[in-house]
């Protein structure tokens, strides 16, 4: 179903992401300056820099948000609830997490769902969201994977990491809306660089946008509501 949003809405949905393995301290507090600008959702760094993002954003709506098991998803549960644990104490309010991507494909359903749940109880309640990596997927393990994330307790179920394959497709967020069903809900993440691309992955029925173009996204979007 289409969804209209102006681009006060729109910026309430964006991750401003920034994970690059070379990103300095000055390219995140910059991130972190345009996230408060802009009114995103949150920031998305690497769990180094998580004490840095929510020290510069201490007392502002804008939440921290790090990653966990990323890129490939294959640590051990033992290590990714360690990393969420961390995480939190440093500051971070959400985690992306990467789904274990061997156990998925070898049919491991049990220890899917079990990597999944440890981290969402580590997680006390902050938002968990799972990173499905759905260009390295079929359509069944997409709906398969949404479904169980959903039955762990996550908050989000999420297209991509940015780092693997393709990004997201206004398919994948179709197909992991349907397949999760609420409360669960969906990220769209990767190759997102543009108003226009974000707003057809909003219309598709994505509840968040994980971008590294959020300042992109809204001088478009601003553009458009000027026109």
């Amino acid at each position: 179903m289409s969804k209209k949003i102006n681009s006060q809405e729109l910026a309430k949905l964006i991750d401003h992401t920034l994970l690059y393995s070379d990103a300095k301290s000055t390219e995140i507090e910059k991130l972190c300056e345009e996230a408060v600008e802009y009114g995103f959702a949150s920031v998305c760094v690497q769990p180094y820099y998580v004490k840095l993002a929510a020290e510069k954003l201490q007392g502002t709506a804008v939440k921290v948000c790090t990653v966990i098991g990323f890129p490939l998803g294959q640590n051990k549960t033992a290590t990714k609830v360690f990393e969420a644990r961390e995480a939190i104490a440093d500051g971070a309010s959400e985690l992306d997490m990467v789904i274990n991507l061997a156990a998925l494909k070898n049919a491991d359903w049990v220890t899917v769902e079990a990597d999944i749940k440890a981290v969402v109880e580590a997680a006390g309640g902050l938002t968990v969201k799972v990173i499905l990596e759905c260009s390295m997927l079929s359509e069944l393990e997409v709906i398969k994977a949404s479904a169980i994330a959903r039955r762990a307790g996550a908050d989000f179920v999420k297209t991509s990491t940015g780092f693997q394959g393709r990004g997201a497709t206004v398919d994948d967020i179709e197909r992991m809306n349907t397949a999760s069903g609420s409360p669960v809900l969906v990220k769209a993440s990767g190759g997102i660089r543009d108003y226009a691309t974000a707003l057809a992955m909003v219309e598709a029925g994505a509840s968040r946008i994980g971008t590294s173009s959020g300042v992109i996204i809204m001088e478009e979007a601003r553009r458009a509501e000027e026109a």
